[in-house]
């Protein structure tokens, strides 16, 4: 289902976009990909080549803190502290238990990773207009990376901001690049990134996300500049109300891309 919540400022904001003014932020577990797929921190780990004990204490974590990623009576701080403890406990699962580039790689090529439907033919439509677009992910950036070439949509307008694994001449796991992206803190201004000259130049901004936490991905900019699109997978009825007043547009149940397309082009 389709929730427009401000259409008015919509039908304003077409208008005024078009190709060469706006740039795209957006997620991409649970919403690049679909509501059922497989995340990529758990993507990289697939049962067929990953050890057991690593497969069942990453679920074990998100059971722990899954829950709560979703909850939005737990203030800010809180779920911060959570959100935190959550993505570094995963990061320490891997140095654990040894993951290799050889592992991680068969891992993608086997796991159930999907896009979202229209998805990929979202992403080629924003490639077609040259439209800057910034994939930022708390997921793990070498899954987006070799996902979206398997799906042959991984073009020269798409920058991925994300938690990159580097690895040894011998394919062992050396370090996470950077410092680590999570949940609550996805937010442009406060990353260090190449592309800010870019972004910048942009007058108008679109986030599409499935938290409202991704809004923060485009940093702090004039609402009447930017439009807000939040896909709700779960807890519908409980997060509704929530969803509606963050976001301009609220897509739930078996809602895609194509919905998406209709309101930006």
């Amino acid at each position: 289902m389709l929730y427009i919540n401000n259409e008015k400022k919509i039908n304003e904001l077409k208008e005024k976009m078009n190709k060469n003014n706006i740039c795209i932020f957006i997620d991409y577990d649970k919403t690049i990909t679909s509501s059922n797929s497989v995340d990529s921190w758990m993507a990289i780990v697939n049962k067929k080549v990953a050890n057991e004990k690593l497969l069942y204490e990453l679920n074990e974590c998100n059971k722990k803190y899954g829950a709560i990623e979703l909850d939005y009576t737990i203030n800010e701080k809180d779920k911060d502290k959570y959100m935190l403890e959550w993505y570094q406990g995963s990061m320490d699962l891997y140095y654990k238990y040894n993951l290799t580039k050889e592992q991680m790689e068969k891992s993608i090529y086997n796991s159930n990773l999907s896009l979202r439907k229209g998805g990929k033919e979202f992403i080629s439509k924003l490639y077609e207009n040259n439209i800057l677009t910034i994939i930022l992910s708390a997921g793990i950036g070498n899954v987006i990376e070799q996902s979206l070439k398997e799906e042959q949509c991984n073009y020269n307008n798409i920058h991925i901001i994300s938690n990159f694994i580097k690895f040894d001449e011998n394919g062992n796991m050396k370090k996470f690049q950077d410092n680590l992206i999570y949940t609550c803190n996805k937010d442009i201004d406060k990353l260090q990134d190449v592309k800010k000259k870019e972004i910048e130049k942009k007058e108008y901004r679109i986030v599409i996300g499935d938290l409202i936490e991704d809004i923060a991905m485009m940093g702090e900019y004039p609402d009447e500049k930017s439009l807000k699109i939040g896909f709700l997978n779960k807890n519908i009825s409980k997060n509704l109300e929530k969803y509606n007043d963050n976001f301009d547009v609220v897509l739930t149940e078996e809602s895609n891309f194509y919905d998406i397309e209709k309101i930006i082009f």
